[in-house]
């Protein structure tokens, strides 16, 4: 069931007992982690966190744990499956699942005693009603019983008998109608995943609603936003919105530095609104480095070809700012060069056609010297929870990236900028190589790529996260780069090695990419279907049901299926 009062029926009901955290690996539910980690520091709550980045690792570690708790917190997992049926949890267990996973379960929904959804109901969640979908049990057994007739005459027994019959027949008729319609209803809700409000900013919520809130869990909350943007998770229209009740918080926060007499000290943190530039992590790169890498102005200066860098070129030239300039760290830049970049920037790019060169965002500074862009923070994190070293674990790489939201591990943050270079790098030069090698081949109903074994930095795309990323990425591209106007319309499917001992590969669906896209993707469904139609091996093990694993040898017939299904 939804819970209206957060504060009276989940942080009253968690403080007074020990509380079990299942944490998804993505940083919306980083930030929101934090946030809530500091409110339970606030109230000396005592808490296990442990880091779950799919379903099994998430009943693994429920049945290790089920033992000692009897609350657990689910952040950005479990509210689009039916958590009871999947963890067969104690008649006194509750779960507390705060999720940005659209749709949510029916059975979530109606579950009154164990499930607590700590989900903001002004999203459009449009929830089928109670009776469309759940029958009660009894209503079905009534007729089943017949009256005992006491002695009466056989003629009335006859009539009394058919006219059982034909109610029996009535009610069997009326019921596989309900299915019928309980089957439509479902199907309609269920069919296209989305997302919704940040689990950052329901957590921060939480905090402002208590007077806990700092400047920090602030932070944490923008940054949470930020990564559902960076990644596309949600529209245009719902982040602007969200920015917008930010900006309000961050103007109630920060209102000190503006005021000469009540004026914070020089390294306090200062979180401001900013109109920034589109380019990703330009402020701790060449401004040059940047614009190659970032997928907005690589799509549309069409990098990967001669003519594309010629473009670049006049770009810069239109600019007036030198070659030496533009290539060297953006730190290390001509003050006066700097000063008025962006609207430089800005009126060159709506000359080449780029229209939307700035965005709303928000930077956090750390005295004089360390300044960031909310999407700088998101880059830097999700490359840390991704990093492909050797030697390290998912739950190393989680605490290394959780570790990198606290001010006091500047160093953390400062490495992960420079996995998130190396990431942004190898993700352009793989999009090139990908269009210039023509690997984007439409299948009709939808566009399908798939990376090769022995491509270059293959081993950083081996996690979700970050083919997802590609995958947008390389899509995007492509409506740029192809004349064909149907082409543009399409979804794309990406396929990945995961792991050549097993023969396994991963797959993504993506939406297609269009201006008026509402960010709802029907992969998840399509893919089921696929696999139970033609018996394909499969694992949906990731929280995102759009991205699944598959033995390779299945990957044609599957492909098949998949075609069928969606002509």
């Amino acid at each position: 069931m939804f819970v209206s009062d957060f504060r009276k029926e989940f942080y009253e009901v968690v403080q007074s007992q020990r509380v079990l955290l299942f944490v998804a690996s993505d940083v919306d539910a980083l930030c929101a982690c934090k946030i809530l980690q500091a409110l339970f520091q606030c109230d000396h709550v005592q808490y296990t966190l442990v880091p779950v980045s799919g379903w099994q690792e998430l009943e693994t570690a429920f049945l290790e744990h089920k033992e000692q708790f009897r609350s657990f917190v689910l952040i950005n997992c479990g509210a689009n499956v039916d958590l009871l049926d999947i963890l067969q949890p104690d008649e006194d267990a509750i779960f507390f699942v705060c999720d940005t996973h659209r749709p949510v379960n029916v059975v979530n929904v109606y579950n009154d005693t164990q499930i607590k959804l700590l989900i903001k109901q002004d999203d459009d969640l449009e929830i089928p009603a109670y009776d469309d979908i759940f029958r009660d049990e009894e209503e079905d057994e009534e007729h089943s019983a017949n009256e005992s007739d006491k002695g009466s005459e056989p003629s009335e027994k006859r009539t009394r008998l058919e006219e059982e019959i034909v109610e029996q027949t009535m009610k069997r008729r009326q019921r596989r109608e309900w299915e019928a319609r309980r089957r439509d209803i479902l199907f309609d809700y269920e069919q296209y995943e989305y997302h919704g409000t940040s689990s950052a900013m329901v957590m921060f919520d939480l905090a402002w609603m208590m007077s806990k809130d700092l400047n920090d869990m602030l932070w944490w909350a923008i940054v949470g936003l930020t990564d559902q943007w960076v990644q596309d998770k949600i529209t245009q229209m719902k982040y602007v919105t969200d920015v917008g009740v930010l900006q309000r918080h961050v103007s109630r926060h920060n209102h000190r530095n503006e005021d000469e007499e009540n004026a914070l000290s020089v390294d306090c943190t200062r979180i401001s609104f900013e109109y920034d530039l589109r380019l990703a992590l330009y402020q701790h790169w060449s401004l040059h480095e940047s614009l190659c890498n970032t997928c907005y102005t690589a799509a549309r200066f069409k990098l990967w070809s001669v003519h594309g860098q010629k473009r670049l070129q006049e770009f810069l030239a239109d600019m007036g700012l030198p070659l030496k300039q533009v290539k060297q760290k953006f730190q290390s830049m001509d003050i006066s060069l700097k000063e008025n970049l962006r609207e430089m920037i800005e009126e060159s790019a709506n000359k080449f056609g780029m229209r939307d060169m700035r965005v709303q965002t928000f930077s956090i500074h750390f005295g004089f010297k360390h300044k960031f862009l909310a999407s700088d923070v998101v880059f830097a994190t999700m490359s840390l929870m991704e990093s492909p070293e050797k030697d390290s674990s998912g739950t190393d790489n989680f605490i290394q990236a959780l570790d990198s939201l606290s001010r006091s591990n500047l160093d953390k943050l400062y490495h992960g900028l420079e996995l998130a270079k190396k990431q942004l790098r190898a993700t352009q030069q793989t999009i090139a190589s990908c269009l210039c090698t023509n690997l984007v081949i439409s299948q009709g109903p939808f566009l399908y790529c798939s990376l090769m074994e022995g491509t270059p930095d293959l081993v950083l795309f081996s996690k979700p996260a970050s083919l997802s990323l590609l995958s947008r990425h390389l899509l995007k591209s492509f409506v740029c780069s192809t004349k064909n106007r149907r082409c543009k319309l399409l979804p794309l499917v990406m396929a990945a090695p995961l792991s050549v001992e097993q023969g396994t590969v991963t797959m993504v669906g993506i939406p297609p990419e269009t201006d008026s896209s509402d960010r709802k993707n029907f992969f998840g469904r399509a893919f089921e279907k696929a696999a139970e139609g033609t018996n394909s091996r499969t694992l949906h093990n990731h929280f995102d049901l759009s991205v699944i694993e598959l033995k390779a040898e299945d990957r044609s017939k599957f492909l098949d299926a998949l075609v069928s299904l969606l002509s």
